[in-house]
């Protein structure tokens, strides 16, 4: 069960109230974030729950049957919208659009995206500083110096940064200069870090594993909201399948799944999901229709010059056109 605790309770309010749920044979576990202050109660014992929702301090009480709970739809019906200031939200009733290189790599090149992205009235931009790659002899990203820059020049224009940490030792370096930490499949279930984030209290954009299941996925996000911070997005991205015509298999399947099952924004990451240029518009524009808040793809300037993951990037051209049909779908899907 999932206990809402008024604003500004009293500790001993708080305290009986732990004892009362000790008493029914349930384990009171506090979770206090940025919206709210909660006691989530696990036991197995059926009761009435009233007994515990009409306590002084009480604002509500929820049965949820589920194993992650927080992030549960079953207690929490409104959707959770996600504000980064200056009017940027992200959640149901908008559509978001993130997009920008796999890794930053240069000045130029950060300005030449953040010019393609105001003229588009896109408002996030995602790109690698950190770059987890399969080979150690990659291009692995231009660290903290390179977010810097990142930051610098966004702040410039108002655009906001969605870049991907990679562990614990990196988020209080990172923390100034970012708007939403991303997640990446490969650490996923990186349970310290998620852990760490969910002290951040940064918004998290959190991916899907690259074999992980759905509810591996809200598992780990329950790790981030249950260390106190409520600012989730999940992101469908493609698992790996044995299919070898493209990259990954994109789920899109997921998408009304996720939606049903959690309140938390749902992204797709077609770039990643298909991995290959030429369908990533058609696999975003299935992404609006299967319901997504929004879609995070890769763009740069000449993807065939690009450090990492050309083949799954658009040029600018691709981009712009691939903006305007989604928005275009989208309106036709809130149409009907």
């Amino acid at each position: 069960m999932i206990i809402q605790l008024q604003q500004g309770i009293p500790a001993e309010l708080k305290e009986n109230i732990l004892q009362q749920i000790k008493e029914v044979g349930f384990k009171g576990n506090e979770v206090q974030t940025q919206e709210g202050h909660y006691i989530v109660g696990i036991g197995k014992k059926d009761f009435d729950i009233r007994t515990i929702g009409q306590l002084p301090g009480v604002a509500d009480i929820h049965r949820v049957s589920d194993e992650y709970k927080l992030i549960s739809r079953k207690w929490k019906v409104e959707p959770t919208r996600i504000d980064l200031g200056d009017g940027v939200i992200i959640g149901e009733g908008q559509f978001s659009i993130m997009a920008g290189p796999c890794s930053i790599e240069s000045e130029k090149q950060i300005e030449l995206v953040v010019q393609h992205l105001v003229e588009n009235n896109v408002k996030i931009m995602r790109g690698g500083v950190f770059k987890p790659r399969s080979s150690p002899y990659a291009f692995r990203g231009l660290g903290l110096e390179g977010l810097q820059l990142f930051h610098r020049i966004c702040r410039e224009h108002g655009i906001k940064i969605i870049t991907e940490v990679m562990q614990v030792s990196q988020i209080e370096d990172m923390i100034d200069y970012v708007d939403v930490f991303q997640v990446g499949a490969r650490n996923s279930q990186n349970f310290n870090l998620l852990d760490a984030l969910g002290e951040a209290q940064k918004p998290v954009l959190l991916k899907r594993g690259i074999s992980g299941t759905i509810e591996e996925l809200l598992q780990a996000a329950e790790y981030i909201f249950s260390n106190g911070n409520e600012k989730i997005m999940l992101c469908e991205r493609g698992i790996r399948g044995y299919e070898n015509a493209y990259r990954n298999i994109l789920d899109l399947n997921a998408v009304p799944v996720l939606k049903a099952k959690t309140h938390l924004p749902v992204i797709v990451d077609p770039s990643h999901g298909i991995g290959l240029r030429d369908y990533v518009e058609e696999m975003s524009l299935a992404a609006v229709m299967a319901g997504a808040d929004g879609v995070i793809y890769e763009t740069h300037q000449k993807p065939e010059e690009a450090y990492s993951d050309g083949q799954q990037t658009l040029n600018f051209k691709e981009s712009e056109r691939m903006i305007r049909r989604m928005r275009q779908t989208y309106s036709l899907r809130e149409s009907f």
